[in-house]
């Protein structure tokens, strides 16, 4: 977990995390969020409510990125729209299934195994 690019893990969509770098990402989301509705009930801004609004971006961004590592497009965060199965599904795929080994079509093996192997083929 050295030398992470905060950069890149919460405002770019490209490329892939694992496991620990998502649940990193998703948990600091979490508490910026817990954070800002904390703030925003004590001052009934709504500006707060904006910023609030503003994790989205981050929270999609880590997501695609683990989605990616599961080597499929990040157009399946969208299954979390499907009532009851789609939050459930998507929270066991990236949360607790390993990303594909070796490099995919959206980068390489962010833990670094395989790339030896696959490069050789």
């Amino acid at each position: 977990m050295d030398n992470i690019d905060w950069n890149s893990l919460l405002f770019q969509f490209d490329g892939r995390i694992n496991r620990g770098k998502f649940w990193l990402g998703t948990v600091i989301i979490w508490v910026a969020y817990i954070v800002i509705v904390g703030i925003a009930a004590a001052a009934e801004a709504v500006l707060v409510y904006v910023l609030a609004l503003l994790l989205i971006w981050p929270g999609l961004a880590v997501s695609i990125k683990r989605w990616h590592d599961r080597d499929k497009s990040g157009w399946w965060v969208l299954i979390g729209l499907i009532p009851l199965i789609g939050p459930i599904w998507a929270f066991i795929e990236t949360g607790f299934l390993e990303g594909t080994s070796g490099p995919n079509e959206y980068g390489p093996d962010p833990l670094g195994g395989g790339v030896a192997d696959d490069m050789a083929m």
